[in-house]
């Protein structure tokens, strides 16, 4: 069986992590051509008291180091060993 093609695909669903009223209501991650990101939904009031969603993105490998890093990986400072005094 072929591998599943999830190009220009993404899912979207209750934010169950939501602890302030800022907080997305919905969140999940899409594939734009390739390159992934991360979908954050809020439900909004629009006129004549039709709801729609607010959207952003925001690309996955934007997401802070510290995340990104394993416990197991130590931190690595951007100086150099050259003290130039």
């Amino acid at each position: 069986m072929s591998q599943y093609d999830n190009t220009n695909k993404g899912t979207l669903g209750k934010n169950r992590r939501k602890e302030k009223d800022t907080h997305p209501s919905h969140t999940g991650s899409i594939n734009i051509e390739g390159k992934e990101y991360w979908l954050s939904a809020w439900v909004k009031d629009g006129s004549n008291n039709e709801k729609f969603f607010s959207l952003s993105v925001k690309p996955k490998e934007n997401a802070p180091q510290q995340q990104q890093r394993t416990s197991s990986t130590p931190p690595t400072d951007s100086f150099g060993d050259d003290i130039p005094f």
